[in-house]
């Protein structure tokens, strides 16, 4: 079973607005777009956050760069004023995502080229 992390196969970058943030996720090989696309949902990455992130997350997709922009409502305990967390900044959330660990990659992206076939 081959276990990753999500930033093995991807890289990142976010920033906030208030109570809100936007992580966007860059496929590291094109190859790995399909997979990401079929793997890292809008449901999953809202799932990874469990608690920190109290609205709804939007996933918009950017097939000419590869990539995937997340909106997180509701994610940053008020914002960056009123919050009392260590590190309330939408700045960290894209390096906390990337901590998400894949299972079994090998597998699950075996899964997809079949789907796509």
């Amino acid at each position: 079973m081959a276990r990753v992390y999500l930033k093995d196969i991807a890289h990142g970058r976010s920033g906030d607005k208030g109570d809100t943030c936007n992580i966007c996720v860059f496929a590291r090989d094109p190859k790995d777009y399909d997979f990401l696309r079929e793997y890292l949902t809008a449901e999953r990455v809202k799932e990874h956050f469990g608690d920190m992130v109290k609205g709804e997350v939007i996933r918009y997709e950017v097939p000419t760069l590869k990539g995937f922009n997340f909106v997180m409502k509701h994610a940053l305990d008020g914002g960056a004023t009123i919050s009392l967390r260590q590190d309330n900044l939408g700045k960290s959330m894209a390096s906390a995502l990337m901590r998400m660990v894949i299972d079994d990659y090998e597998n699950e992206k075996k899964g997809d080229k079949n789907e796509n076939q």
